[in-house]
């Protein structure tokens, strides 16, 4: 039978950085919901006990790692410990990311360094520990965070911006990179998606006003499941002849 529609990871083995809220936690529930044991990289690895318990209550294992994807210490770490507690590692998801708002002309260096680190050091490298596993299995999913910032100009968000298109670049080269070893790179670029890291910044009417304006096509805030849903289908078999793209999750804003 052809696995072309094929959704479900069954006894597939996953990874998700930031795991501890926000789309990182929806993601990690996604994929066991789905069918996979879930890792899950926690800059605090003590923060997210209820999520290991709902894990579990799907059936599946979780295993709780301390991972700040800004020391290469932990990432290492990490990975080794999903290989050996797992015995592979088949998919992951680099949703660790961040940074702060800030006018161009009042950047500081450290909140540079910071966020580059973050978003595109955390992701590149966090990737290469992976694909080390995934070369030698001859098979692997990496799906990276992008965000529809890699695409327009949003102020206050230079920085931000910039890693977030690096990222989507990135993508292309490790996909054209690591293809010959069955190894999928792809990249979701989500629009504003209500979390609790957004909740603040969308609790302004006129900020919320504007988004929604900008949201040309369908007028409405992003929910986790408008992401969780793409990248359970870019983990799957479904998604086995897609690499090397990003895929917008932005209800239109780009499209204008």
């Amino acid at each position: 039978m052809s696995n072309s529609h094929n959704f479900v990871l069954t006894d597939e083995v996953a990874l998700v950085t930031g795991a501890a809220r926000g789309l990182g936690r929806a993601i990690a529930v996604a994929l066991a919901q789905a069918g996979a044991d879930v890792a899950l990289g926690l800059r605090d690895i003590n923060t997210a006990p209820d999520l290991v318990c709902e894990i579990g209550e799907l059936g599946r294992r979780a295993l709780p790692l301390q991972m700040d994807v800004t020391r290469s210490d932990q990432i290492l770490r990490s990975i080794d410990a999903v290989a050996t507690h797992f015995g592979k590692l088949d998919i992951l998801v680099n949703n660790a990311g961040g940074g702060p708002s800030n006018l161009a002309e009042n950047v500081r260096e450290e909140d540079f360094d910071q966020t580059v680190a973050l978003n595109l050091k955390g992701t590149f490298f966090t990737s290469q520990a992976a694909a080390r596993i995934m070369i030698r299995q001859k098979r692997g999913r990496i799906i990276n965070l992008s965000s529809q910032a890699g695409f327009v100009a949003l102020p206050t968000e230079s920085v931000y911006c910039m890693t977030k298109a690096g990222i989507s670049h990135l993508t292309k080269c490790l996909a054209v990179e690591w293809g010959k070893y069955n190894i999928t790179v792809n990249a979701v670029a989500p629009t504003f998606i209500r979390t609790p890291g957004t909740e603040e910044a969308l609790s302004d009417p006129q900020f919320r006003s504007e988004v929604l304006e900008h949201i040309a096509a369908l007028h409405r805030i992003g929910e986790p499941a408008d992401v969780t849903g793409a990248v359970v289908f870019l983990a799957s078999p479904a998604a086995s002849l897609i690499t090397g793209h990003t895929i917008l999750i932005d209800g239109g804003w780009t499209a204008v």
